[in-house]
Protein backbone atom coordinates (compact mmCIF):
# COMPACT_ATOMS: atom_id res chain seq x y z
CA UNK A 1 0.00 0.00 0.00
CA UNK A 2 1.60 3.32 -1.03
CA UNK A 3 1.46 6.70 0.72
CA UNK A 4 -1.55 8.19 -1.18
CA UNK A 5 -3.57 5.00 -0.60
CA UNK A 6 -2.76 5.03 3.10
CA UNK A 7 -3.58 8.72 3.50
CA UNK A 8 -6.91 8.12 1.78
CA UNK A 9 -7.60 5.29 4.20
CA UNK A 10 -7.00 7.65 7.14
CA UNK A 11 -9.68 9.99 5.80
CA UNK A 12 -12.41 7.35 5.86
CA UNK A 13 -15.01 7.47 8.63
CA UNK A 14 -13.68 5.75 11.72
CA UNK A 15 -17.02 4.20 12.61
CA UNK A 16 -16.11 1.24 10.35
CA UNK A 17 -13.65 -0.17 12.92
CA UNK A 18 -14.70 -3.73 13.74
CA UNK A 19 -14.32 -5.08 17.28
CA UNK A 20 -13.65 -8.83 17.32
CA UNK A 21 -13.49 -11.15 20.32
CA UNK A 22 -10.80 -13.80 19.82
CA UNK A 23 -11.78 -17.32 20.84
CA UNK A 24 -9.09 -19.82 19.86
CA UNK A 25 -9.03 -23.56 20.39
CA UNK A 26 -5.30 -24.34 20.41
CA UNK A 27 -4.28 -27.97 20.75
CA UNK A 28 -0.91 -28.93 22.32
CA UNK A 29 0.46 -30.62 19.21
CA UNK A 30 4.14 -29.97 20.01
CA UNK A 31 4.63 -31.29 23.54
CA UNK A 32 8.32 -31.81 24.28
CA UNK A 33 9.36 -29.32 21.60
CA UNK A 34 11.13 -26.04 22.36
CA UNK A 35 10.79 -22.49 21.10
CA UNK A 36 13.36 -19.70 20.87
CA UNK A 37 11.90 -16.18 20.72
CA UNK A 38 13.95 -13.06 20.00
CA UNK A 39 12.40 -9.59 20.21
CA UNK A 40 13.57 -6.36 18.57
CA UNK A 41 12.26 -2.84 19.10
CA UNK A 42 9.83 -0.99 21.32
CA UNK A 43 7.55 -1.83 24.24
CA UNK A 44 4.74 -2.68 21.81
CA UNK A 45 6.93 -5.38 20.27
CA UNK A 46 7.84 -6.70 23.71
CA UNK A 47 4.14 -6.96 24.53
CA UNK A 48 3.44 -8.61 21.16
CA UNK A 49 6.06 -11.21 22.08
CA UNK A 50 4.09 -11.97 25.23
CA UNK A 51 1.16 -12.79 22.95
CA UNK A 52 3.40 -14.95 20.73
CA UNK A 53 4.69 -16.79 23.81
CA UNK A 54 1.12 -17.59 24.86
CA UNK A 55 0.35 -19.19 21.50
CA UNK A 56 3.59 -21.18 21.43
CA UNK A 57 3.07 -22.49 24.96
CA UNK A 58 -0.55 -23.44 24.22
CA UNK A 59 0.78 -25.44 21.27
CA UNK A 60 2.94 -27.38 23.72
CA UNK A 61 6.32 -25.70 23.15
CA UNK A 62 8.52 -24.83 26.13
CA UNK A 63 11.00 -21.96 26.15
CA UNK A 64 14.74 -22.21 25.56
CA UNK A 65 17.39 -19.49 25.61
CA UNK A 66 19.69 -21.58 23.42
CA UNK A 67 19.10 -21.20 19.70
CA UNK A 68 20.60 -24.62 18.87
CA UNK A 69 18.07 -26.38 21.15
CA UNK A 70 15.03 -24.88 19.44
CA UNK A 71 12.47 -26.68 17.29
CA UNK A 72 10.92 -23.35 16.28
CA UNK A 73 12.61 -19.94 16.09
CA UNK A 74 10.50 -16.77 16.11
CA UNK A 75 12.07 -13.39 15.41
CA UNK A 76 9.73 -10.51 16.30
CA UNK A 77 11.14 -7.73 14.16
CA UNK A 78 11.37 -3.93 14.28
CA UNK A 79 11.40 -1.54 11.32
CA UNK A 80 11.92 1.81 13.01
CA UNK A 81 15.60 2.13 12.02
CA UNK A 82 17.92 0.51 9.51
CA UNK A 83 20.10 -0.81 12.32
CA UNK A 84 17.18 -2.83 13.70
CA UNK A 85 16.61 -4.41 10.29
CA UNK A 86 20.30 -5.21 9.88
CA UNK A 87 20.29 -7.05 13.21
CA UNK A 88 17.40 -9.23 12.07
CA UNK A 89 19.06 -10.18 8.80
CA UNK A 90 22.33 -10.81 10.61
CA UNK A 91 20.62 -13.22 13.00
CA UNK A 92 18.80 -14.91 10.14
CA UNK A 93 22.22 -16.08 8.94
CA UNK A 94 22.62 -18.13 12.13
CA UNK A 95 19.11 -19.55 11.72
CA UNK A 96 19.77 -20.55 8.11
CA UNK A 97 22.94 -22.36 9.12
CA UNK A 98 21.10 -24.17 11.93
CA UNK A 99 18.33 -25.27 9.57
CA UNK A 100 20.87 -27.08 7.42
CA UNK A 101 21.59 -29.25 10.45
CA UNK A 102 17.98 -29.49 11.72
CA UNK A 103 15.77 -30.03 8.67
CA UNK A 104 12.56 -29.91 10.74
CA UNK A 105 13.39 -26.56 12.34
CA UNK A 106 10.58 -24.03 11.84
CA UNK A 107 11.69 -20.44 11.27
CA UNK A 108 9.09 -17.70 11.72
CA UNK A 109 9.38 -13.96 11.19
CA UNK A 110 6.84 -11.60 12.77
CA UNK A 111 6.58 -7.91 13.57
CA UNK A 112 6.82 -4.53 11.91
CA UNK A 113 9.43 -5.42 9.30
CA UNK A 114 6.93 -7.88 7.84
CA UNK A 115 4.52 -5.03 7.08
CA UNK A 116 6.86 -3.57 4.44
CA UNK A 117 6.02 -5.03 1.01
CA UNK A 118 9.58 -4.72 -0.31
CA UNK A 119 10.86 -6.74 2.65
CA UNK A 120 8.30 -9.49 1.98
CA UNK A 121 9.43 -9.60 -1.65
CA UNK A 122 13.07 -9.86 -0.55
CA UNK A 123 12.30 -12.63 1.94
CA UNK A 124 10.36 -14.64 -0.62
CA UNK A 125 13.06 -14.25 -3.24
CA UNK A 126 16.23 -14.65 -1.17
CA UNK A 127 15.22 -16.39 2.06
CA UNK A 128 13.02 -19.29 1.09
CA UNK A 129 14.23 -21.30 4.12
CA UNK A 130 11.90 -19.14 6.28
CA UNK A 131 8.71 -21.10 6.91
CA UNK A 132 6.25 -18.54 8.26
CA UNK A 133 5.93 -14.78 7.77
CA UNK A 134 3.21 -13.04 9.79
CA UNK A 135 2.36 -9.38 10.29
CA UNK A 136 1.46 -7.15 13.22
CA UNK A 137 -2.30 -7.21 12.63
CA UNK A 138 -2.95 -10.95 12.68
CA UNK A 139 -0.72 -12.56 15.29
CA UNK A 140 -3.69 -14.63 16.49
CA UNK A 141 -3.34 -16.67 13.28
CA UNK A 142 0.12 -17.90 14.27
CA UNK A 143 -1.09 -21.15 15.95
CA UNK A 144 -2.97 -22.13 12.80
CA UNK A 145 0.04 -21.48 10.58
CA UNK A 146 2.35 -23.52 12.81
CA UNK A 147 -0.12 -26.41 13.17
CA UNK A 148 -0.76 -26.55 9.42
CA UNK A 149 2.83 -25.91 8.37
CA UNK A 150 3.41 -27.01 4.80
CA UNK A 151 6.58 -27.60 2.87
CA UNK A 152 6.30 -24.16 1.31
CA UNK A 153 6.73 -20.68 2.75
CA UNK A 154 3.53 -19.35 4.33
CA UNK A 155 2.89 -15.60 4.29
CA UNK A 156 -0.01 -14.09 6.23
CA UNK A 157 0.36 -10.32 6.41
CA UNK A 158 -2.61 -7.96 6.38
CA UNK A 159 -1.69 -4.78 4.52
CA UNK A 160 -3.62 -2.78 7.09
CA UNK A 161 -6.28 -3.33 9.70
CA UNK A 162 -9.69 -1.93 10.54
CA UNK A 163 -10.07 -4.33 13.43
CA UNK A 164 -9.52 -4.24 17.18
CA UNK A 165 -9.14 -7.67 18.76
CA UNK A 166 -10.27 -8.35 22.31
CA UNK A 167 -9.73 -11.31 24.64
CA UNK A 168 -6.08 -11.55 23.57
CA UNK A 169 -4.14 -13.75 25.99
CA UNK A 170 -0.54 -13.28 27.06
CA UNK A 171 2.25 -15.25 28.68
CA UNK A 172 3.60 -12.25 30.54
CA UNK A 173 7.29 -11.79 31.24
CA UNK A 174 6.58 -10.45 34.73
CA UNK A 175 4.16 -11.15 37.56
CA UNK A 176 4.81 -7.64 38.92
CA UNK A 177 4.54 -5.19 36.02
CA UNK A 178 2.30 -5.55 32.97
CA UNK A 179 1.73 -3.84 29.64
CA UNK A 180 -1.80 -3.09 28.45
CA UNK A 181 -2.52 -2.07 24.87
CA UNK A 182 -5.10 0.71 24.78
CA UNK A 183 -4.71 1.75 21.15
CA UNK A 184 -3.03 0.60 17.96
CA UNK A 185 -1.49 2.49 15.05
CA UNK A 186 -0.84 6.17 14.46
CA UNK A 187 -2.33 8.90 12.27
CA UNK A 188 0.33 11.56 12.77
CA UNK A 189 2.53 10.73 9.74
CA UNK A 190 5.73 12.26 11.03
CA UNK A 191 7.81 12.32 7.87
CA UNK A 192 10.61 10.13 9.27
CA UNK A 193 8.38 7.48 10.82
CA UNK A 194 7.40 4.08 9.41
CA UNK A 195 4.86 3.29 12.18
CA UNK A 196 1.68 4.38 10.32
CA UNK A 197 2.60 1.95 7.55
CA UNK A 198 3.55 -0.98 9.79
CA UNK A 199 0.95 -0.57 12.54
CA UNK A 200 -1.94 1.02 10.64
CA UNK A 201 -4.29 3.83 11.49
CA UNK A 202 -5.25 4.76 15.05
CA UNK A 203 -7.70 2.30 16.60
CA UNK A 204 -8.71 2.55 20.25
CA UNK A 205 -10.00 -0.23 22.46
CA UNK A 206 -13.24 0.45 24.31
CA UNK A 207 -12.78 1.71 27.85
CA UNK A 208 -14.79 -1.06 29.50
CA UNK A 209 -12.52 -3.74 28.03
CA UNK A 210 -9.38 -1.93 29.21
CA UNK A 211 -10.76 -1.52 32.73
CA UNK A 212 -11.68 -5.20 32.83
CA UNK A 213 -8.07 -6.11 31.97
CA UNK A 214 -6.71 -3.70 34.58
CA UNK A 215 -8.98 -5.13 37.27
CA UNK A 216 -7.98 -8.68 36.35
CA UNK A 217 -4.27 -7.84 36.68
CA UNK A 218 -4.79 -5.96 39.95
CA UNK A 219 -6.61 -8.97 41.40
CA UNK A 220 -3.71 -11.16 40.27
CA UNK A 221 -1.39 -9.07 42.43
CA UNK A 222 0.27 -6.89 39.78
CA UNK A 223 1.84 -3.78 41.28
CA UNK A 224 2.20 -1.75 38.12
CA UNK A 225 0.64 -1.43 34.69
CA UNK A 226 1.76 0.62 31.70
CA UNK A 227 -0.81 1.76 29.15
CA UNK A 228 0.61 1.34 25.65
CA UNK A 229 0.00 3.06 22.36
CA UNK A 230 2.06 4.38 19.48
CA UNK A 231 0.41 7.71 20.29
CA UNK A 232 -1.10 6.85 23.65
CA UNK A 233 -2.70 10.20 24.43
CA UNK A 234 -4.68 10.22 21.17
CA UNK A 235 -6.71 7.43 22.77
CA UNK A 236 -10.47 7.60 22.22
CA UNK A 237 -10.51 10.26 19.51
CA UNK A 238 -11.48 7.69 16.87
CA UNK A 239 -14.34 6.22 18.92
CA UNK A 240 -16.48 9.35 19.29
CA UNK A 241 -17.93 7.93 22.51
CA UNK A 242 -17.41 10.99 24.70
CA UNK A 243 -14.21 9.96 26.43
CA UNK A 244 -10.50 10.53 25.86
CA UNK A 245 -7.15 9.61 27.39
CA UNK A 246 -7.65 11.84 30.43
CA UNK A 247 -10.92 10.00 31.13
CA UNK A 248 -9.21 6.62 30.80
CA UNK A 249 -6.29 7.64 33.04
CA UNK A 250 -8.67 8.70 35.79
CA UNK A 251 -10.81 5.56 35.57
CA UNK A 252 -7.74 3.29 35.68
CA UNK A 253 -6.33 5.23 38.64
CA UNK A 254 -9.63 4.73 40.47
CA UNK A 255 -9.19 0.93 40.29
CA UNK A 256 -6.49 1.29 42.94
CA UNK A 257 -3.69 -0.31 40.96
CA UNK A 258 -0.58 0.70 42.99
CA UNK A 259 1.34 2.16 40.05
CA UNK A 260 0.11 3.44 36.70
CA UNK A 261 2.31 4.55 33.78
CA UNK A 262 1.81 5.26 30.07
CA UNK A 263 3.91 5.56 26.90
CA UNK A 264 4.41 7.16 24.44
CA UNK A 265 2.86 10.64 24.37
CA UNK A 266 2.76 13.12 21.52
CA UNK A 267 3.07 16.78 22.61
CA UNK A 268 0.30 17.74 20.19
CA UNK A 269 -2.26 15.63 22.09
CA UNK A 270 -1.10 16.42 25.64
CA UNK A 271 -4.10 18.20 27.18
CA UNK A 272 -4.57 20.27 30.33
CA UNK A 273 -7.07 17.65 31.50
CA UNK A 274 -4.36 14.97 31.31
CA UNK A 275 -2.00 17.07 33.41
CA UNK A 276 -4.69 17.71 36.03
CA UNK A 277 -5.53 13.99 36.30
CA UNK A 278 -1.85 12.99 36.64
CA UNK A 279 -1.39 15.62 39.35
CA UNK A 280 -4.54 14.49 41.18
CA UNK A 281 -3.86 10.76 41.61
CA UNK A 282 -0.80 9.59 43.58
CA UNK A 283 -0.85 6.18 41.89
CA UNK A 284 -0.25 7.80 38.47
CA UNK A 285 3.53 7.96 38.38
CA UNK A 286 5.12 11.41 37.92
CA UNK A 287 7.06 10.35 34.86
CA UNK A 288 6.38 11.70 31.36
CA UNK A 289 8.12 10.59 28.18
CA UNK A 290 7.58 13.53 25.81
CA UNK A 291 9.49 13.25 22.52
CA UNK A 292 10.69 16.58 21.15
CA UNK A 293 12.82 15.20 18.23
CA UNK A 294 14.47 18.56 17.40
CA UNK A 295 14.99 22.03 18.86
CA UNK A 296 14.55 23.76 15.51
CA UNK A 297 11.14 24.95 14.33
CA UNK A 298 12.29 24.56 10.72
CA UNK A 299 13.20 20.91 11.27
CA UNK A 300 10.04 20.23 13.30
CA UNK A 301 8.01 21.53 10.35
CA UNK A 302 9.89 19.21 7.98
CA UNK A 303 9.20 16.37 10.41
CA UNK A 304 5.47 17.22 10.45
CA UNK A 305 5.52 17.30 14.25
CA UNK A 306 2.66 19.87 14.48
CA UNK A 307 4.09 21.99 17.29
CA UNK A 308 6.69 24.73 17.68
CA UNK A 309 9.46 24.99 20.23
CA UNK A 310 7.59 27.75 22.07
CA UNK A 311 4.52 25.49 22.30
CA UNK A 312 6.64 22.61 23.58
CA UNK A 313 8.23 24.87 26.20
CA UNK A 314 4.81 26.06 27.37
CA UNK A 315 3.63 22.45 27.73
CA UNK A 316 6.85 21.45 29.50
CA UNK A 317 6.51 24.31 32.00
CA UNK A 318 2.86 23.42 32.66
CA UNK A 319 3.80 19.80 33.37
CA UNK A 320 6.66 20.85 35.65
CA UNK A 321 4.57 23.37 37.58
CA UNK A 322 1.50 21.17 38.12
CA UNK A 323 2.92 17.65 38.66
CA UNK A 324 4.96 17.36 41.85
CA UNK A 325 8.53 16.01 41.44
CA UNK A 326 7.83 15.03 37.81
CA UNK A 327 10.62 13.61 35.65
CA UNK A 328 10.53 14.23 31.89
CA UNK A 329 12.46 12.26 29.29
CA UNK A 330 12.46 12.67 25.54
CA UNK A 331 13.51 11.42 22.09
CA UNK A 332 15.85 13.41 19.82
CA UNK A 333 16.91 12.80 16.22
CA UNK A 334 20.10 14.38 14.86
CA UNK A 335 21.07 14.66 11.23
CA UNK A 336 17.53 14.95 9.85
CA UNK A 337 17.65 15.89 6.13
CA UNK A 338 18.50 19.56 5.82
CA UNK A 339 19.58 19.98 9.45
CA UNK A 340 22.21 22.71 9.64
CA UNK A 341 24.67 23.40 12.42
CA UNK A 342 22.38 26.26 13.46
CA UNK A 343 19.44 23.84 13.69
CA UNK A 344 21.52 21.47 15.78
CA UNK A 345 22.61 24.24 18.15
CA UNK A 346 18.92 24.96 18.75
CA UNK A 347 18.50 21.32 19.79
CA UNK A 348 21.29 21.78 22.32
CA UNK A 349 19.53 24.94 23.51
CA UNK A 350 16.25 23.15 24.22
CA UNK A 351 18.12 20.42 26.12
CA UNK A 352 19.78 23.13 28.20
CA UNK A 353 16.35 24.70 28.76
CA UNK A 354 14.46 21.52 29.75
CA UNK A 355 17.33 19.71 31.48
CA UNK A 356 15.67 16.38 30.69
CA UNK A 357 16.05 13.47 33.11
CA UNK A 358 17.11 11.40 30.12
CA UNK A 359 16.85 11.14 26.36
CA UNK A 360 16.88 8.48 23.67
CA UNK A 361 19.05 9.95 20.95
CA UNK A 362 19.43 8.73 17.38
CA UNK A 363 20.97 9.58 14.06
CA UNK A 364 18.28 9.93 11.37
CA UNK A 365 17.60 6.62 9.65
CA UNK A 366 16.04 6.70 6.19
CA UNK A 367 12.98 4.42 5.96
CA UNK A 368 11.73 3.49 2.51
CA UNK A 369 8.16 4.69 1.97
CA UNK A 370 8.33 7.69 4.31
CA UNK A 371 8.33 11.28 3.08
CA UNK A 372 11.72 12.03 4.66
CA UNK A 373 13.34 9.27 2.59
CA UNK A 374 12.83 11.50 -0.47
CA UNK A 375 14.33 14.64 1.08
CA UNK A 376 17.84 15.74 0.06
CA UNK A 377 20.35 14.75 2.73
CA UNK A 378 23.83 16.16 2.18
CA UNK A 379 25.24 16.03 5.71
CA UNK A 380 28.15 13.55 5.97
CA UNK A 381 27.71 10.67 8.40
CA UNK A 382 30.84 11.73 10.27
CA UNK A 383 29.26 15.11 11.01
CA UNK A 384 26.04 13.46 12.20
CA UNK A 385 28.03 11.18 14.50
CA UNK A 386 29.87 14.16 15.93
CA UNK A 387 26.57 15.95 16.59
CA UNK A 388 25.25 12.85 18.35
CA UNK A 389 28.36 12.76 20.54
CA UNK A 390 27.94 16.41 21.48
CA UNK A 391 24.25 15.91 22.20
CA UNK A 392 24.82 12.85 24.38
CA UNK A 393 27.42 14.75 26.37
CA UNK A 394 24.84 17.39 27.31
CA UNK A 395 22.01 14.88 27.87
CA UNK A 396 24.18 12.74 30.16
CA UNK A 397 25.25 15.81 32.14
CA UNK A 398 21.67 16.68 33.04
CA UNK A 399 20.76 13.06 33.68
CA UNK A 400 23.53 12.92 36.28
CA UNK A 401 22.55 16.27 37.81
CA UNK A 402 18.93 15.14 38.18
CA UNK A 403 19.97 11.82 39.69
CA UNK A 404 22.31 13.55 42.16
CA UNK A 405 19.31 15.42 43.58
CA UNK A 406 18.21 12.09 45.07
CA UNK A 407 21.45 11.46 46.99
CA UNK A 408 20.74 10.62 50.65
CA UNK A 409 17.01 10.83 49.96
CA UNK A 410 14.48 8.12 50.76
CA UNK A 411 12.51 7.06 47.69
CA UNK A 412 9.94 4.37 46.97
CA UNK A 413 11.14 1.66 44.59
CA UNK A 414 9.14 -1.17 43.04
CA UNK A 415 11.63 -4.06 43.19
CA UNK A 416 11.34 -6.14 40.02
CA UNK A 417 14.27 -8.57 39.86
CA UNK A 418 17.72 -9.58 41.04
CA UNK A 419 20.41 -7.11 40.02
CA UNK A 420 23.29 -7.93 37.70
CA UNK A 421 25.53 -5.73 39.87
CA UNK A 422 26.43 -8.35 42.45
CA UNK A 423 25.26 -10.87 45.01
CA UNK A 424 22.58 -9.89 47.50
CA UNK A 425 21.44 -7.10 45.23
CA UNK A 426 18.07 -6.47 43.63
CA UNK A 427 16.86 -3.68 41.40
CA UNK A 428 13.75 -1.76 40.49
CA UNK A 429 12.38 1.64 39.58
CA UNK A 430 11.43 4.80 41.43
CA UNK A 431 8.12 6.50 40.72
CA UNK A 432 10.06 8.71 38.26
CA UNK A 433 11.32 5.60 36.43
CA UNK A 434 14.91 5.78 37.61
CA UNK A 435 16.71 2.45 37.88
CA UNK A 436 17.99 1.67 41.39
CA UNK A 437 20.38 -1.14 42.31
CA UNK A 438 19.62 -2.02 45.92
CA UNK A 439 21.49 -3.83 48.64
CA UNK A 440 18.80 -6.20 49.84
CA UNK A 441 17.52 -9.75 49.60
CA UNK A 442 15.45 -11.18 46.76
CA UNK A 443 12.53 -11.42 49.21
CA UNK A 444 11.93 -7.76 48.31
CA UNK A 445 11.06 -8.62 44.70
CA UNK A 446 7.48 -7.66 43.94
CA UNK A 447 7.29 -5.13 46.77
CA UNK A 448 7.35 -1.35 46.90
CA UNK A 449 10.21 -0.55 49.27
CA UNK A 450 11.66 2.55 50.86
CA UNK A 451 15.25 2.92 49.69
CA UNK A 452 17.94 5.36 50.79
CA UNK A 453 19.99 6.51 47.76
CA UNK A 454 23.73 6.22 48.40
CA UNK A 455 25.21 6.86 44.95
CA UNK A 456 24.05 8.59 41.76
CA UNK A 457 25.28 7.86 38.25
CA UNK A 458 24.10 9.12 34.87
CA UNK A 459 21.97 6.06 34.12
CA UNK A 460 21.23 4.50 37.51
CA UNK A 461 21.21 4.92 41.26
CA UNK A 462 22.52 2.78 44.12
CA UNK A 463 20.71 2.42 47.40
CA UNK A 464 20.07 0.49 50.60
CA UNK A 465 16.64 -1.00 51.33
CA UNK A 466 15.04 0.25 54.54
CA UNK A 467 13.26 -3.04 55.07
CA UNK A 468 11.27 -1.79 58.02
CA UNK A 469 9.49 0.52 55.55
CA UNK A 470 8.21 -1.98 53.03
CA UNK A 471 4.82 -0.81 51.70
CA UNK A 472 3.27 -4.18 50.92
Amino acid sequence: MNLPDLCQERNRAKTDIEFINIDLDIKPLFKGKKYFLRTYGCQMNVHDSEEIKYYLECLGFSSTNTLEDADIVVLNTCAIRENAKDKVYGYLGRCKHLKKEKKDLIICLAGCLMQEPHEIENLRKNHDYIDIIIGTHNLHELPKLIAKKKGMQQVEVYSNSDKVYENIRYSRDSKISAWINIAYGCDKFCTYCIVPYTRGRERSRKIENILEEVTYLKNKGYQEITLLGQNVNAYGKDLNLGYDFATLLEEVAKTGIPRLRFVTSHPWNFTDEMIDVIAKYPNIMPYIHLPIQSGSDAILKKMNRRYTISEYKALFEKIKSKIKNVAVTTDIIVGFPGETEEDFLKTLEIVDYCKFDGAYTFIFSKRMGTAAALMPDNTPLEEKEERLRRLNEVVNKYSLINNQKLLNQEVEVLVTEESEKGRNKVCGYTDTFKLVNIEGSKDLIGKIVKVKITEAKSFSLDGIALTEKVNN
